[in-house]
This record gives structure tokens, sequence and C-alpha cells, in this order.
């Protein structure tokens, strides 16, 4: 059974993010808040973990995982940022919104897209989870938990460890999300490209 770890949304207890790294450290997936829904997680140079991720969620490799980065200084060193990408991405950061952009050498080919070599970068804004990313040093390799053959998140972690009790290692419960997707924007073209607006407001980035 996946272990349940409850912790203050806004104070989390150290100790326990600490044992939720170390899952992450043996190949554990995990579930976890963010700024938008509760996703899954795993550590982004194992293989087998971020296979697993993909089961889990039903999806193939052409569907974009996301690496949720602790700071836009990490953000840069996974993807190949020019000026005028880097201006969007400082007025968004942290926040709901999920940046399509070119992979940089950083990031192992079997999780970018296999045509485009892009993946998805976010600097989330939950407190929760950016405590998580830094007791871990490094990025994780996420997606948006979504049972196979459903349109909406789960957002009960209680719920989400009944029903995933054997896909996770672990549940982070720090309380409901927002409950509402990330706005997704591809930056790889002349002009910002909206593919779903979600909670991160438009204006921010002068869309």
């Amino acid at each position: 059974m996946a272990q349940y770890f409850e912790v203050h949304p806004d104070n989390p207890q150290v100790r326990l993010l600490k044992q939720a790294v170390a899952m992450l450290e043996k190949g554990g997936i995990l579930a976890v808040p963010t700024d938008s829904s509760y996703a899954l997680v795993c550590h982004l140079d194992d293989r087998a973990a971020a296979d697993a991720l993909r089961r889990i969620r039903g999806v193939d490799d052409k569907h974009h995982l996301t690496l949720l980065c602790r700071d836009l200084s990490e953000l840069a060193n996974y993807a190949k940022v020019d000026n005028r990408q880097y201006r969007l991405l400082k007025a968004a950061t942290p926040g709901a919104y999920t940046f399509i952009l070119e992979a940089s050498k950083e990031v192992p080919r079997r999780v970018s897209h296999p045509q485009r070599k892009t993946i998805g970068l976010r600097v989330p804004g939950h407190k929760v989870l950016s405590e998580l990313l830094a007791l871990h040093n490094g990025p994780l390799l996420a997606t948006t938990l979504i049972a196979i053959g459903e349109t909406e998140p789960l957002n009960d972690a209680h719920d989400i460890r009944e029903r995933f009790e054997h896909d996770v290692a672990a549940v982070i419960d720090a309380g409901a999300c927002a409950l509402e997707p990330t706005t997704v924007v591809d930056l790889t073209g002349g002009e910002p490209l909206v593919l779903r607006e979600g909670r991160g407001a438009l204006a921010v980035l002068g869309l």
C-alpha cells in the first residue's frame, strides 16, 4: 500500500518530505499537489519510473511530459531559451503555466517528444511541491493525475491513495488543489501559441 504523508500546506514537515524524496531516489512514483491539480512525479533519470508514469496515466511517448523545476535558472538548464522566451518565462514563474520548449542535451531523449525534441517545463508556485523540489535537488518528471478513461484530474488525496495504492509509492496530502489545469504555451515558434488556457492568466504573458 502507498505511503500517506499528510503535510501542512504552508509549512510542510521537512522530515516527511525527506522520506518522500528517498522514495523518488529508489524509483518510486509519487502523487503530489501542485498549484493547478494533483500530479504524478518521478525521478528524471529513471527509465523504468518514466515508463510506469506513462502506463499509469495511459499515454504514449508522444504525450508531452513536464519537467517541474525549482526556479527559472534550473529550467534554463533543460531548455534552449532565447532572450524573448526568457522574458516571458520570467513574467510567469513561478505559477500555473507549462511552457513547451526545445529540450537541451540535459533532457534524456526518451522523455522528450520523439519527433519535435521538445519538453514541457514548469516552475510551480505550490509551497509543498517547491520544498520537495528543493530537497530533491533537481527537476522531477511529471504528468497531471488523470485516471485512464477520465477527463478531469483527481483532487482528493484519500481517493488517490485508494485508486492508485498499488501504482504509486506515496501520496502527499496538502489539502485540495485548485483543480484547474495549467495554461500551456508553445514557445518553439515565431510567436507564443496558446495550446490550452487554464489557471495561469494570459494577461501576465501579454497575450
